[in-house]
């Protein structure tokens, strides 16, 4: 009798397993890669609301969010806006509001980067001040009656998407919307006591990140590309209703004549909602 011991290997689930979605961009030669898991999450900005801040140990208190090391300008145009809407800020909306010293240099690095006053960043308003803490830039859009996306730095109001443009061999451009991990800070996200995409604290939001984030979606993608998008989502939500797996897009159209639905339109149950951008 064989008396050797069997073993029974049982594989279980990658926890960081996740769900993308790729499409092709007849306008542009683009291949479009979006992380669905993070997009239909219910992730939202908790600042203030039990945001530690990126600090090595917790600091809800400073109540700084990713603010403690200044924002990092994507280039000069970014700079130079940025310059050109602190010049309007009032006093009642920045703390920091009459500085003498310029609000972006270049640090030893050579990236253009905001000023820090007092260990974060100039534009960043203190507990205690009569307009809020928080981001004087947000709170200037807020009060201007604008989205605060059209008067932060680039890097700000996209937290935590983040666009990833890969250029192939031939010339052909794979563009990845993603959430911004810890990683993407350098060697020093590694320092962080706590950031926000990795704690369940801060996945409770009233709606999806895709609608949350659409004004700074359509920003960074476009109006068309967001659309297909969301006729994306509307099939996938009826599929899954009907517990029917997404089919290869080689055989979703069996017949030569059956044609896609219009992907400029938006799916059925799906609306186009305001987002709000986080502070």
């Amino acid at each position: 009798m064989d008396r050797s011991c069997i073993v029974l290997v049982v594989e279980r689930s990658p926890v960081d397993s996740r769900e993308w979605v790729s499409f092709e961009d007849e306008d542009e030669e683009r291949t479009w890669v979006f992380d669905i898991t993070f997009l239909t999450s219910n992730w939202k900005c908790i600042f203030g609301e039990g945001c530690q801040g990126v600090l090595t140990g917790p600091a809800p208190e400073l109540v700084q969010g990713c603010c403690s090391y200044g924002a990092h300008l994507i280039d000069k145009k970014d700079a130079r806006r940025v310059e050109k809407v602190a010049a309007t800020l009032t006093a009642e909306e920045w703390q920091n509001h009459g500085t003498k010293k310029p609000v972006i240099h270049t640090n030893k690095h050579g990236e253009l980067v905001t000023r820090l006053v007092d260990d974060a960043c100039i534009f960043l308003n203190r507990p205690g001040f009569a307009a809020g803490a928080g981001c004087a830039l947000h709170v200037a859009a807020l009060q201007r009656g604008v989205n605060p996306l059209e008067l932060k730095p680039e890097v700000c109001w996209q937290l935590p998407l983040r666009r990833e443009d890969q250029v192939e061999d031939d010339g052909h451009v794979v563009s990845t919307i993603r959430q911004w991990d810890r990683r993407h800070w350098g060697k020093g996200g590694e320092e962080f006591h706590w950031w926000c995409t990795e704690d369940p604290e801060a996945f409770v939001g009233t709606k999806p990140v895709y609608q949350e984030m659409e004004a700074e979606l359509t920003k960074m993608i476009g109006a068309p590309v967001f659309a297909r998008l969301l006729a994306y989502l509307g099939q996938r939500d009826r599929l899954r209703d009907q517990r029917v797996a997404l089919p290869h897009p080689a055989v979703r159209y069996r017949k030569p004549d059956d044609q896609p639905p219009s992907e400029g339109v938006q799916s059925e149950g799906v609306q186009s909602l305001s987002g709000s951008s986080s502070a």
